[in-house]
């Protein structure tokens, strides 16, 4: 396994900034005001020829705030889970009383700490950094984060640190953890959990993984960047993407609320299934239908979940099946399942549904097979001054056929061969497409 750096520090210092310039791509949010990132967010990074991995953390504070506390307690599992940390101090500020604490937290720690003294944008201010020193972590190493000033110097001795790679745990369940494109070219399909904010995303995120791996917290917009984790399951490894809830756009503003949704669109695009979490207690509302056309519309394949369902009495119930069959009847194809994220409740129906879908998703039939299929359907039911000549499979993700016919084809004739198709060849719980291109007869 790849070496672990955490980037560790109170809020607001520039850590997320610093993970954007080590891994040379901006996959964290940064925004000018604390509290954007509290989630751990774990990136590929490489130095003169070392890879590692790099961790994001959420500003660590001593508050008896219930949400600080969750992030707190973040940042301190990246510490313990971390060969090498890297503790960011704002220079231009100089040591605070969280600074210490921080400080006097990593001292205790048997790891390598390097003290990052960020935004010594100028030779002007390198006497602010080396005030830091009193903290009791050697001397500190002076950076712009924002600019690149310094950062060549500090991960050369971050390389200097690590310790050697260490073979992969075959027992370990979660594998690896990457947002990156290159990570997600390693064959493990994507799926993403996307939903409206507050419906129990992140603690259906974290009963999958088997570990507190998201901030869960009974506040909308927790979860501010997506989440990715590598992990394996019976129904071979999945790369779960945890996503910020996502509102209308006219209540979407700018920074990170923005960028969050952003990277949610990002992961419906590129996930090769959706898991679309609905509020059972609300129902299936306006946007809950607006975000599973988006989903719709990218081709991927849905699995419906209808969470705290154990929180309904049978007359809610029943109206909550009828809103799903009348505000999602385009989706007629996806699975809906009945869970709960807190209990657990149905959630050991979720990963076989996945599975299913996603190998739906990738499947292509044999040409000959199909063609004598539609020659059936069109004998049974023959469209309307029309004839069939013959049918081909043009793509997959998701499976997209092309029927070749003397005129266009109506709508209601394309759905019906779309369900002898879907029924024939068992594509289940993942979009078709269906094209018709016109040839003489």
């Amino acid at each position: 396994m790849k070496p672990v750096v955490a980037v560790v520090g109170r809020p607001n210092v520039g850590k997320s900034t610093l993970v954007n310039r080590i891994v040379g791509r901006r996959d964290a949010i940064v925004e000018e005001r604390p509290g954007v990132t509290r989630d751990r967010k774990e990136l590929s990074a490489e130095w003169v020829g070392r890879d590692f991995t790099v961790v994001d953390t959420g500003g660590w504070l001593a508050t008896d705030d219930a949400l600080d506390r969750q992030v707190s307690a973040q940042a301190e599992r990246a510490m313990a889970a971390a060969d090498l940390l890297l503790l960011v101090v704002d220079a231009s500020v100089g040591a605070t009383d969280e600074d210490d604490r921080v400080a006097r937290l990593l001292r205790r720690s048997d790891k390598p700490v390097l003290l990052v003294a960020n935004k010594v944008d100028s030779e002007g201010r390198e006497a602010d950094a080396w005030a830091l020193g009193r903290l009791g972590l050697g001397d500190p190493w002076a950076v712009s984060a924002l600019h690149g000033r310094g950062t060549g110097d500090l991960l050369d001795e971050v390389v200097r640190l690590l310790p050697d790679e260490q073979p992969d745990d075959p027992g370990s369940q979660v594998l690896e953890e990457a947002t990156s494109d290159h990570d997600r070219a390693k064959g493990a399909p994507a799926v993403a959990i996307v939903g409206r904010p507050n419906v129990g995303k992140s603690t259906l995120f974290n009963r999958l993984v088997g570990d507190e791996r998201s901030v869960v917290h009974d506040m909308p917009g927790t979860t501010r960047d997506a989440i990715d984790t590598l992990i394996e399951t019976d129904e071979g490894p999945l790369l779960l993407v945890d996503t910020a809830g996502m509102r209308r756009k006219s209540r979407v503003g700018e920074g990170p609320e923005y960028y969050s949704l952003v990277r949610a669109l990002q992961a419906i695009d590129e996930a090769d299934a959706a898991v679309l979490m609905i509020d059972a207690i609300e129902g299936v509302t306006h946007q809950d239908q607006r975000l599973a056309e988006r989903i719709d519309a990218a081709g991927s394949p849905i699995v419906v979940v209808l969470n705290k369902w154990e929180t309904l009495d049978a007359e809610a119930r029943a109206a909550v099946r009828e809103g799903v069959a009348d505000r999602l009847a385009f989706l007629g194809y996806a699975p809906v399942l009945k869970i709960s994220a807190r209990t657990g409740l149905g959630v050991n129906k979720l990963l076989p549904a996945l599975g299913t879908a996603i190998e739906a998703y990738h499947r292509r039939v044999p040409t000959a097979e199909l063609n004598k299929l539609v020659q059936q359907a069109q004998a049974a039911h023959p469209p309307p001054n029309c004839r069939i000549l013959y049918a081909t499979q043009g793509a997959v993700d998701p499976p997209t056929f092309t029927i070749f016919a003397s005129r266009n084809l109506p709508a209601p004739y394309l759905r019906y061969l779309e369900g002898r198709i879907r029924e024939h060849f068992g594509f289940g719980p993942t979009p078709l497409k269906l094209r018709v291109r016109r040839r003489g007869a």
